[in-house]
């Protein structure tokens, strides 16, 4: 056992992952606030001009988004707006929000009950 001086920790942090891109930054930071960690998979190496645009674009949505709460600004309302004012001065972010625009996910399960039973004998 090593001391660490972690008092003062939280002993959770908030973590989004999986689906999400960079036009959902005003919802993720409603939900989960600016102390997170945004696991963007995807939305990061899907970006058509390559993984630093997407980081790019990310990073711009995130501080664009907290300039905005910084300000006074109702974030959450006026989100899709901020963002689209942020995309005119970044292109990787622009092509973002063109790309992941109107992502849903309206998948069917594939975990379908689809086993066969094993005959056993009787004893």
């Amino acid at each position: 056992f090593f001391a660490q001086n972690w008092a003062s920790l939280r002993k959770v942090v908030p973590v989004a992952s999986g689906g999400i891109h960079a036009g959902q930054m005003h919802q993720l930071l409603d939900y989960l606030g600016d102390d997170v960690v945004l696991q963007f998979g995807g939305g990061t190496i899907g970006h058509p001009d390559g993984i630093q645009a997407g980081a790019t674009a990310n990073r711009v949505a995130l501080e664009s988004m907290v300039m905005a709460r910084n300000e006074g600004r109702d974030f959450v309302a006026e989100g899709p707006q901020i963002l689209r004012d942020a995309a005119k001065t970044c292109g990787p972010l622009q092509t973002a929000l063109d790309l992941w625009k109107d992502i849903s996910f309206n998948y069917t399960s594939t975990d379908t009950a689809d086993f066969v039973e094993t005959p056993t004998a009787n004893v």
